[in-house]
């Protein structure tokens, strides 16, 4: 296993997040299709989340993506669900259907089937986006079976976070 998404790195980066946030006074959201709230998991592992962790949205269908992220249909005609224009609809919807200051969003194709030429499996786009800010997305090629291209997606979203956080 990839050393950079063992559990022991994921639960270092959500610590690591946890503490960032609490210090900036931030509260996070998470909105999650391929990863099926893992992200919202590893991060309210931590005791005392509860003090920045505002909620997670596992959506896995267009129809949730819809309803809990307003993500609109013509975006997924469009687009699809595994698209930049997507994953920046998911992390602003995410922020405006919470009461958090940091967002993330991740969609993708973790397989080991659903992928495509143009979508390979190990697609993955996040979404990161600070309230009042400007949301960014990122596309990535993972390698692995589906827990792999998970626990990856995982701990580049974390991150990411991270990264917004300071």
């Amino acid at each position: 296993m990839d050393d950079t998404a063992s559990p022991e790195h994921l639960s270092r980066l959500a610590q690591e997040l946890g503490a960032a946030a609490l210090a900036r006074h931030h509260s996070l959201v998470t909105a999650e299709s391929c990863t099926g709230g893992w992200i919202a998991k590893v991060l309210t592992d931590i005791a005392g989340s509860s003090a920045w962790f505002e909620c997670g949205i596992a959506a896995y269908s267009y129809e949730s993506k819809q309803a809990l992220l307003g993500v609109r249909p013509e975006t997924l005609e469009h687009h699809g669900a595994v698209s930049r224009e997507t994953v920046l609809e998911m992390v602003s919807g995410a922020l405006v259907h919470s009461g958090a200051t940091l967002a993330v969003a991740v969609t993708g194709i973790a397989g080991p089937s659903g992928g495509t030429a143009d979508k390979p499996v190990g697609t993955v786009w996040i979404g990161w986006k600070r309230r009042g800010g400007y949301a960014a997305a990122e596309v990535f090629h993972f390698e692995g079976d589906r827990d792999a291209v998970r626990r990856r997606t995982v701990a580049a979203a974390l991150k990411g976070l991270l990264a917004l956080a300071v």
